[in-house]
């Protein structure tokens, strides 16, 4: 799918991968199968700005919506211990590495560091 309209990237419902009970491992293991994974919550606006961001350059991040999972929440408290503050999405992982929330995509988009991190993980040609 690819980001035209409403689309955003490639949505893979977790539940349906085998990758443990444990949700640290599960994030790590899901931030780690595309270029560009951002884990968002569906209503949230700041995920909608992020994902409009990605789809913008041309790349096709994959999108893991966690209101959307039964084990969601889980994943959430995860990626605040990952960040080690309050805001939990949207987190984006570049290449397997976490960047962290909007805040910081944005400084690097602005700094102009994250286009080489695109084009390092595979997620950006041009």
């Amino acid at each position: 799918m690819y980001c035209e309209g409403d689309s955003w990237g490639f949505y893979l419902p977790m539940s349906l991968r085998s990758t443990g009970s444990d949700p640290m491992k599960r994030v790590v293991k899901l931030a780690s199968e595309s270029a560009v994974v951002i884990f968002s919550v569906s209503s949230c606006c700041m995920c909608h700005a992020a994902k409009r961001l990605f789809c913008g350059m041309g790349v096709n991040p994959t999108v893991y919506e966690l209101d959307q999972d039964p084990r969601g929440k889980e994943m959430e408290m995860a990626l605040t211990t990952l960040l080690g503050n309050s805001q939990t999405v949207p987190i984006v992982f570049i290449g397997g590495k976490l960047i962290g929330a909007l805040d910081r995509v944005m400084a690097s988009h602005i700094n102009g560091t994250l286009v080489p991190l695109l084009k390092e993980a595979g997620a950006l040609w041009l």
